[in-house]
């Protein structure tokens, strides 16, 4: 580029300017990249962090799976309890209707007694 009056580094980027601190950014990032690669060529022995924290999240699993154990442990008997009185309270309602029942065939019984009392009654005023 002739005529603008910046000049240009070999990289592309102006060398006056913020724009030479992007060249030391992209210059470090270059050298972690390069020196990324002894990173990975460690022993085994420094792969315990990973496996420990391998552990860490199986026992996070394991905690958190027996807590959900617990729970549904939890729900399934507040539902059985509410069975059990959701049955209790059926029966005391059948009780309940079964007395109304007998109370209602009583009731009718003595209408009709009544009845009949009233029309003998009726009949020896009349005759």
């Amino acid at each position: 580029m002739t005529g603008r009056g910046k000049t240009m580094s070999g990289r592309g980027v102006d060398s006056k300017g913020p724009k030479i601190k992007m060249t030391k950014e992209v210059e470090e990032a270059t050298m972690y990249c390069e020196s990324s690669p002894l990173k990975k060529k460690r022993p085994l022995s420094d792969k315990s962090p990973a496996l420990n924290s391998l552990d860490v999240f199986q026992a996070a699993v394991t905690d958190a799976n027996r807590e959900v154990n617990v729970l549904f442990s939890k729900y399934a008997e507040v539902m059985s309890e509410r069975a059990a009185v959701d049955g209790s309270q059926v029966r005391e309602l059948e009780d309940i209707v079964k007395e109304v029942k007998g109370l209602e065939s009583h009731l009718m019984e003595r209408k009709e007694q009544l009845r009949r009392s009233l029309a003998v009654i009726s009949d020896k005023l009349q005759g």
